[in-house]
């Protein structure tokens, strides 16, 4: 079996649902529509659903206007897109930037999530660069947490649910890669065998390899209810554990020559262009 994109996914607001594309116009800084909207505490603080679950419970979709967002239990909420004039700052990790406050959803946002919060969008994505470890000097991310796409392997998601069934002696249910927050998915290559990618091609795009993703408390979150555990952290510690972390899937930087978009779709070749022997492990900061 050839290599092939299984599946491609955003997620409109940082740690809310995701949805699933048959095609993404991949920018600069990630596929377009992903994660350019982020929910932050009264100061600016990102919130993510490290600490606010109900936050994987929001239903985002772009909408001509904006946003629309449902949550359970509450009417939905259509937002504008809010004047990029309208900055507030904002911070996400180590990136201190500005972003366009939506100034409606705050009400809608407090309520649903039980503490202060506002929406904020990032109308110029170039304001955020990548981290100068693992990327180019003009490399930009939006609100993810890094880098501009995340992709993981069908077959390394297979071989973790073994292990996750293993230890569970049978009673532990396949994890979906949902858990994992994907843009995009790849078929048809061994498990773990992104960990040795340096260079891939998507379709009509080329991708540079910077970086492994060290995985968090969001993982062991279900998707669809919120509802912590143990997995999949507990398995990956036992397979895929190093520098004290543990480790899915490979962030993606695109290289696109004129800064032009460029479509990738469902289906699309995937031909690995530059790799290291493997063995290694995932792309890890060195020490």
């Amino acid at each position: 079996m050839s290599a092939r994109l299984g599946s491609v996914h955003r997620y409109p607001v940082k740690s809310a649902r995701g949805e699933r594309l048959d095609e993404a116009s991949v920018e600069p800084w990630g596929l377009a529509g992903d994660r350019r909207w982020m929910v932050v505490d009264p100061d600016g603080l990102a919130l993510t659903a490290r600490e606010v679950h109900p936050l994987l419970l929001l239903h985002p979709e772009i909408t001509a206007a904006g946003l629309r967002v449902q949550a359970p239990g509450a009417e939905p909420l259509d937002v504008a897109v809010p004047d990029p004039d309208r900055q507030v700052p904002v911070r996400l990790w180590r990136s201190e930037l500005t972003a366009a406050h939506a100034v409606e959803a705050d009400a809608w946002l407090g309520e649903v999530l039980g503490r202060p919060a506002r929406l904020v969008h990032l109308d110029d994505p170039t304001r955020r660069p990548v981290s100068a470890e693992y990327a180019a000097p003009d490399d930009r991310v939006s609100f993810a947490d890094g880098y501009p796409l995340l992709v993981t392997t069908t077959a390394s998601l297979a071989a973790l649910n073994d292990v996750v069934l293993e230890l569970s002696e049978g009673a532990h249910e396949p994890l979906p890669m949902t858990r994992f927050r994907p843009n995009v998915v790849v078929d048809g290559v061994p498990a773990w065998a992104e960990d040795d990618w340096r260079r891939v091609r998507i379709g009509g795009v080329d991708f540079r390899a910077v970086k492994g993703c060290a995985r968090c408390v969001i993982t062991t979150l279900d998707p669809g209810t919120a509802e912590g555990g143990k997995e999949p952290i507990a398995s990956l510690a036992r397979i895929r554990r190093w520098d004290g972390a543990t480790w899915f899937g490979t962030n993606l930087v695109p290289d696109l020559p004129d800064g032009r978009p460029v479509t990738i779709r469902e289906g699309d070749a995937v031909e690995v262009l530059e790799a290291v022997e493997p063995g290694a492990g995932p792309i890890r900061p060195v020490r």
